[in-house]
């Protein structure tokens, strides 16, 4: 009984954020990060090889999210960011026609291999359509080693929460790797590259950067996109 009363007043005073990661787990909605490069003189090919593969995904059963966006700078470097609502539904994504499909054809367009990389929700808000026609994606990997794993949810939440109120946010999410639960995957959306130049020498990413910093396992990896439409 003790024991018990103990982990409720823990639960009670664990922050929100790490109570939602582990209520959802593998039960709640699953979100898949993919990375793709192709050769230079390809990157018209894959912008119809991912549209097709986006616009099949968004029929499919489960799919709450399918978009696809173009890296800034180099257009032949390409991100798909998907929302699964539970780990069946991307199951039966992963072995569709669509999705085979899509990788066998890049196989011959590509520079490195298709990059997926899955995740459990951490710190997110509403899933709403980003329709701006400006819109920047801005797309970050945080990877610290196992020890500092705690130190880096602190640091991630209050930057979540600021973020979502600066203005021109359209999205700001924060993903835990299910795989390597010390690696982080961070998704924005800006209404403009204004909104995207002043975010980023704002108090709360100095803030952030500032306590990453000692952190960090590997070099802060931070990329943005343009939507394809």
């Amino acid at each position: 009984m003790r024991l018990t009363v103990q982990l409720l007043l823990a639960m009670a005073l664990m922050p929100s954020f790490v109570q939602a990661a582990r209520a959802e787990g593998a039960a709640g909605p699953i979100h898949v990060a993919t990375y793709v490069e192709v050769a230079a003189a390809s990157d018209k090919d894959a912008i119809k090889l991912l549209r097709q593969y986006r616009d099949a995904s968004r029929k499919e059963a489960g799919n709450m999210r399918s978009e696809v966006a173009q890296e800034l700078g180099r257009p032949n470097r390409f991100a798909v960011l998907e929302i699964w609502k539970d780990q069946a539904a991307a199951d039966a994504h992963g072995k569709s026609a669509e999705t085979s499909a899509l990788r066998d054809k890049l196989k011959a367009i590509q520079n490195g291999p298709y990059d997926e990389r899955v995740h459990n929700a951490f710190a997110v808000g509403p899933n709403d359509a980003v329709a701006a026609k400006r819109t920047i994606y801005v797309v970050s990997h945080v990877d610290v080693p196992p020890p500092k794993k705690d130190d880096v949810i602190a640091a991630l939440n209050p930057l979540a929460e600021a973020s979502r109120k600066g203005d021109g946010n359209l999205r700001f999410e924060v993903l835990q790797q299910t795989s390597r639960p010390n690696h982080f995957t961070v998704i924005e959306a800006w209404k403009d590259k204004k909104a995207y130049d002043a975010r980023a020498s704002a108090a709360p990413q100095k803030k952030f950067r500032d306590a990453l910093g000692p952190m960090l396992g590997a070099l802060y990896d931070e990329r943005i996109y343009r939507p394809v439409d």
